[in-house]
């Protein structure tokens, strides 16, 4: 098979795989079955609030998607502004300190009407007030004589560890630190569920919470006073777009059954069934949904194995469109900064610079980027920034081999295929594409090996994928999950380069493999 006929193969790939790409999903019978997108952050009691949404919604005949773990407020709120979700349970003062930072939100009323410029509504609240909190050992306050977030100011040795979202918010250390005038220099951000680890362990000292936390009573903690009322009220809601009330009126209302229903007491009961007992987060919703409403709804557990083909369907759909794709614009990219050394410079310093960005900073950028093109059916989340960052993320090593790979040519190779009379697009698909191929293809092998790793994070924004079990066993502390993504995007890792050096043993001759490895 020549190089013809490879990069042909690599171009109905990408228009196969592209139709899915950028094709809105669009239901014959979505009047009959309205389709609706729900979203939740990434702790436990988000995801557990989006199940009882989804399984409400399910119950009043709507075709559910429940994108769960989506990453942080920002990632929910812009998806849902820009139409990629319908709606998600969020928080009163998440609203006041985090979205609207900075805008005059005195009452409920007033921050309706503020949510209602930007075509999203608010559920009345859901019944509890899941505030922020500051806690530590039980043991560890008592011998310090520490009860109210003032006594802190005694004990400038402390190690905070708070959640990432914690450290920039407008209600988080920053405002803390400054009402409190607190000395602490030694504050690490951490993700949440790893915070409770870090406490329990020794490793940090006072950590941010949720009121509802099941961990708090398990590990003992000890939660101090917040006697300047530093905190505002973080009441449950639910967010939804505008107009969910006309397209989808029966299931929007099912939903919003879920207004003044659950009291502290029972989301905590419940967060600790999740977290504590093992039990999966739909069948808690699902049990609760019962009690309270004798509603009977189907709850599908997902077998092991059934996860892992739909994590592996997921994770290959990430890399085979984005590498291919890396590998059609890769190779030409690479020869163009070969032939024209100016331009190959400038190329091959965009490519490097794209790779020094870090994963998660790239994939908030192309959601900001994206957002735009919602409305010829990209959407901010899920697969279409993935690919996109997976795309960028692969490029250097294929455009920097191919550019290596072609200047090694030996110069009298160069002076005879020019003195046999080939034009110079026959030079370059007869004679230096096939002495470049083994490194070519070494630049492949590299970026596919990087491309299944990073397509781990992709679950970050709902893209799914082997980084789904990781990220849900990382929060519920279980290590059967982060295995269960782990293992196999390594096993894929490791089958990828196995089958790269078998596509070169079959197209490279032995000459020039052996003329590459010396």
């Amino acid at each position: 098979m020549n190089l013809v006929q490879l990069r042909r193969k690599f171009s109905l790939l990408i228009i196969a795989m592209g139709v899915g790409f950028f094709a809105p999903i669009v239901s014959a019978d979505d009047a009959i079955n309205p389709t609706v997108t729900v979203g939740s952050k990434k702790f436990t009691e988000s995801v557990i609030l989006g199940e009882m949404v989804s399984l409400l919604a399910e119950h009043a005949g709507g075709s559910v998607t429940h994108r769960r773990e989506l990453g942080g407020t920002r990632v929910l709120w812009n998806a849902l502004v820009d139409g990629s979700i319908d709606m998600y349970p969020e928080y009163t003062g998440t609203l006041r300190e985090e979205i609207f930072i900075g805008q005059a939100v005195g009452n409920e009323d007033a921050l309706r009407k503020l949510l209602a410029t930007h075509g999203v509504r608010m559920s009345e609240p859901m019944g509890f007030n899941n505030t922020y909190a500051i806690g530590m050992n039980r043991e560890q306050a008592k011998n310090l004589g520490i009860t109210a977030l003032s006594d802190l100011r005694d004990h400038p040795e402390l190690r905070f560890g708070f959640t990432s979202e914690f450290m920039d918010r407008g209600d988080g250390w920053p405002s803390l630190c400054e009402a409190y005038r607190l000395p602490q220099k030694n504050v690490r951000g951490m993700d949440h569920d790893l915070c409770y680890r870090a406490l329990a362990a020794g490793g940090i000292d006072l950590m941010d919470m949720y009121a509802t936390d099941a961990e708090i009573s398990y590990y003992n903690l000890a939660v101090l006073r917040d006697d300047l009322k530093h905190f505002p009220r973080y009441e449950a809601v639910l967010l939804y777009r505008d107009g969910l009330a006309d397209r989808a009126a029966a299931v929007l209302k099912q939903v919003l059954l879920l207004g003044g229903s659950i009291d502290e007491r029972t989301m905590t009961g419940i967060n600790a069934r999740v977290k504590l007992d093992d039990i999966p987060e739909s069948q808690a919703a699902a049990d609760f949904l019962r009690e309270k409403f004798d509603i009977e709804v189907k709850v599908n557990v997902e077998s092991i194995g059934a996860r892992l083909w739909r994590t592996t369907c997921e994770h290959l759909f990430l890399v085979l469109v984005s590498l291919s794709a890396s590998i059609f614009v890769g190779i030409p990219l690479g020869v163009i900064a070969s032939k024209r050394p100016r331009l190959g410079q400038l190329v091959l310093g965009v490519v490097g610079v794209v790779q020094t960005i870090p994963a998660l900073a790239l994939l908030v950028l192309l959601m900001t980027l994206l957002r735009p093109l919602s409305v010829v059916g990209v959407e901010s989340i899920g697969a279409h920034p993935a690919i996109a960052a997976l795309f960028l993320y692969s490029l250097l090593p294929i455009v920097r081999n191919t550019y290596t790979g072609l200047m090694g040519i030996p110069l009298p190779l160069r002076e005879s295929a020019t003195a046999l009379g080939l034009s110079g697009q026959a030079q370059l698909l007869r004679v230096e594409l096939p002495l470049a191929l083994p490194t070519l293809l070494a630049g492949v092998k590299t970026a596919a090996v990087l491309n299944i790793g990073f397509a781990t994070l992709g679950a970050l924004i709902g893209a799914g994928g082997y980084g789904q079990p990781i990220l849900t066993g990382i929060r519920l502390d279980n290590i059967s999950l982060i295995l269960q993504g782990a293992l196999p995007a390594a096993g894929l890792a490791i089958l990828a380069q196995g089958m790269f050096e078998l596509f070169e043993r079959t197209v490279v001759s032995r000459g020039l493999r052996l003329r590459h490895r010396d």
